[in-house]
């Protein structure tokens, strides 16, 4: 994906934290997992490896006229980072330590989340064709309501 316009971007972000802030009120967040939000957010916006652009235009154009391009990069953003704030959750529960949780097999956690975010906010736009209720809630989230 080449660099996203600066309104992209910013419907991106808010249509993010919109949904973040549903789940976890993000400013409540601490400092450094602040830092670690906006870093996400950069990578997958950034769509270096293309695998939100191929996953938008593999959507049928039923699913696209759902939501705009941009609110749905942000709504996939924002499960990626709930889903990682939760694993990491459980990782720091599980992990006596930081050696311990160096020592254990996490190589790659952040892919395999982000992909696994992905297909499941694609799923969940395509069912939001014929399942109404799923659309609003989908489209009341990314407006922050």
């Amino acid at each position: 994906m080449s660099k996203p316009s600066q309104e992209y971007q910013a419907i991106a972000e808010q249509a993010s934290l919109n949904v973040c802030n549903t789940v976890i009120p993000m400013d409540k967040v601490p400092a450094n997992l602040l830092e670690a939000y906006a870093n996400l957010f950069n990578e997958l916006l950034s769509d270096e490896e293309e695998k939100f652009a191929a996953a938008w235009n593999a959507l049928p154009a039923s699913a696209k006229g759902l939501i705009g391009q941009a609110e749905f990069h942000g709504f996939y953003i924002a499960n990626s980072w709930l889903q990682l704030s939760r694993v990491a959750q459980d990782i720091a529960e599980l992990a006596d330590s930081d050696e311990a949780i160096e020592e254990k097999e996490y190589n790659n956690i952040f892919t395999r989340l982000a992909d696994a975010s992905l297909k499941e906010s694609v799923k969940k736009l395509k069912k939001a064709r014929t399942d109404r209720a799923l659309l609003n809630s989908i489209k009341a989230v990314i407006a922050g309501r």
